[in-house]
């Protein structure tokens, strides 16, 4: 009987644990709700650098992740920068894209919400504007010598429409 007791005492506290969170990731979404839906991908399918779509979160604070319009799930995803804008091509979740005119900077970090990494430059952080807001969005590529050229692509991009 004591187990019994026991094991339905820990189940009600992981059941109270996730509904926390769960009311938790609703409550974020409700104070995010007046953030504009993203603009379209274009059509074309380019592929760009693999890795993992980490998440948006407020610019500057790295723990505050965006949970509307799906930019809060993290998820595989290859990374293509082009004329138009940087395009996340995610599994499991829709694409993003960051148009070029919305893009204010990219640095190297150590860690957004949902990842930390050992080095300190195992993130590329991309800064953008959006419906009045400064976001961050994060991303890891699968191969650690694809930071630096990705960054570089990413601040040319970023100079060049600046220009």
């Amino acid at each position: 009987m004591k187990a019994f007791l026991g094991i339905l005492g820990t189940l009600l506290v992981l059941a109270a644990g996730y509904f926390g969170m769960y009311r938790g990731w609703r409550n974020r979404q409700s104070r995010q709700s007046d953030l504009a839906p993203l603009p379209a991908a274009p059509a074309d399918k380019l592929r760009g650098v693999e890795g993992v779509y980490v998440a948006t979160t407020s610019a500057g604070d790295w723990m505050d992740r965006i949970a509307v319009h799906e930019l809060g799930v993290r998820s595989i995803a290859d990374l293509a920068v082009s004329e138009a804008g940087l395009i996340f091509h995610r599994q499991g979740a829709t694409d993003v894209f960051i148009p070029v005119d919305q893009l204010t900077g990219v640095r190297t970090d150590r860690g957004i919400a949902g990842k930390v990494t050992a080095e300190k430059s195992g993130l590329v952080v991309v800064t953008w504007t959006h419906d009045g807001r400064e976001l961050d969005t994060g991303f890891r590529p699968r191969r650690k010598a694809d930071t630096a050229a990705l960054t570089e692509s990413i601040a040319t991009l970023i100079g060049a429409e600046q220009r």
